[in-house]
């Protein structure tokens, strides 16, 4: 029987000033790929380049996190933006992260969009295809990371792009597959056990249960962990304890 694989990911470089790098030197122990702001969510470049360095030294793969440009909001507010705009900030933020990693002798494995631009893109067509686009003229190679059967997933497979299903460890999801917004009630998963149980049925299993309790198949290419989250460290450490206990290696895409 073929060994189950899955990319255990963490959004990082999310904070401001290199010397204020929060989890992510200790998350990096935990995870195989990382998704390194890029400066309009959050971040900035001297945080990128420290992200880029310590991603190396560990042997985490390398992505970028473009998001809006709400540093307020910190990415997570929708805004009206047309999908050349989209394009445009994608692409800007792709090639800035781009230099920082060939700057230090390496290459960029994936793209995974923030926040409210990533569950705009789940939904929205339009937006979804700017977004494939961008990467595939910006690099082919690199694997678009998108919620697990939604419309950047869609998007990225008819660009001709490698894509990664993404699934969550502390989110709850609705009936259609989309993630509960996180300004509704029971958003956020805060239980260990919870959190780690819901991974493993969805690895082992393709099979998650929603907020509304009925059960929906999804794919789990990689898996999220938030690094803002209070309980980000515990959770990437427990995580990845069950996964290699249950047999399952911890792999980049």
């Amino acid at each position: 029987m073929k060994q189950l694989s899955v990319d255990l990911n963490c959004d990082m470089g999310e904070g401001f000033g290199a010397w204020r790098m929060g989890n992510d030197i200790e998350l990096l122990s935990y995870v195989s790929s990382a998704n390194i702001a890029c400066g309009f969510h959050a971040g900035d470049p001297g945080t990128m380049k420290k992200t880029v360095q310590l991603a190396l030294k560990k042997g985490v793969a390398i992505g970028a996190h473009p998001g809006l440009p709400d540093l307020v909001g910190f990415g997570r507010r929708e805004m009206a933006v047309s999908a050349e705009e989209v394009y445009d900030m994608v692409v800007y933020q792709v090639g800035a992260l781009m230099g920082f990693a060939r700057a230090e002798g390496a290459a960029l494995h994936h793209i995974k969009p923030h926040g409210a631009l990533y569950n705009m893109a789940a939904t929205n067509a339009v937006l979804a295809e700017a977004i494939a686009t961008a990467v595939s003229k910006v690099d082919d190679q690199l694997i678009l990371y998108g919620l697990a059967g939604s419309d950047l997933i869609k998007a990225g497979e008819k660009y001709g792009l490698r894509t990664a299903s993404e699934v969550f460890a502390d989110r709850t999801y609705q009936e259609n597959g989309t993630l509960t917004p996180r300004r509704q009630p029971n958003a956020l998963i805060t239980e260990q056990e919870q959190a780690v149980q819901q991974v493993l049925r969805m690895v082992q299993e393709g099979k998650v249960v929603s907020l509304q309790g009925t059960e929906i198949s999804i794919k789990a290419d990689t898996i999220c962990i938030h690094g803002d989250g209070a309980q980000a460290l515990p959770f990437a450490k427990r995580i990845q304890e069950r996964l290699t206990a249950e047999g399952i290696l911890i792999s980049a895409i």
